[in-house]
């Protein structure tokens, strides 16, 4: 399994479909899940930036887990965001369910976030929702990958300010470091 870690706009969606097409694995983006399956009020209030709680993601990811192939390389985008997450993730692969993930975490400055957002020109990349979702990303989200460090995961950090074919050029070298079984963080 390959997480694939940033705030909204570093390219995560860019960077999955590209390894899923180069490679064949299996692309699952949690916030194209939740475009999708989440309706109503929720779906009203993911618009404006607010993240689902927990028990919201977890619970469809476990369904969308239970869809695929996990024996086989799949990529994952936007989980885990938080601890409890994490905490699970580890659990599924305490359980056999889940190979331990590699983590690939794409930085980037607010900055360079907020003019790729608004140029995609999304329903929810408003500016108030762009900002609230840095808010979140960097309070809650960025711990968790120290967190995932302590928990013995492998995280790549990829400078993703560059341009997608060089971002790419790294995020399938630290995969490639994976598979010799070198270690990077």
């Amino acid at each position: 399994m390959i997480i694939l870690m940033g705030a909204a706009g570093a390219g995560k969606s860019m960077q999955g479909h590209a390894l899923a097409d180069e490679y064949g694995f299996a692309y699952l983006s949690t916030g194209e899940l939740f475009r999708v399956l989440i309706t109503g009020r929720r779906r009203h209030e993911m618009l404006t930036g607010k993240l689902l709680s927990d028990e919201e993601v977890i619970n469809v990811v476990d369904k969308v887990l239970e869809l695929i192939d996990t024996s086989e390389e799949f990529i994952l985008d936007g989980f885990p965001r938080t601890k409890k997450q994490v905490d699970w993730l580890l659990e599924q692969n305490s359980k056999g369910r889940i190979d331990l993930p590699v983590v690939i975490n794409l930085e980037i400055e607010e900055g360079v976030v907020r003019e790729r957002l608004v140029k995609r020109n999304r329903l929810d990349d408003t500016k108030e929702a762009i900002a609230q979702r840095h808010k979140e990303y960097a309070e809650v989200t960025r711990p968790v990958l120290t967190y995932m460090k302590e928990c013995g995961l492998v995280v790549h950090d990829i400078n993703a300010a560059q341009t997608p074919a060089e971002v790419n050029e790294d995020v399938v070298g630290a995969l490639k470091l994976r598979q010799t079984g070198a270690n990077q963080g």
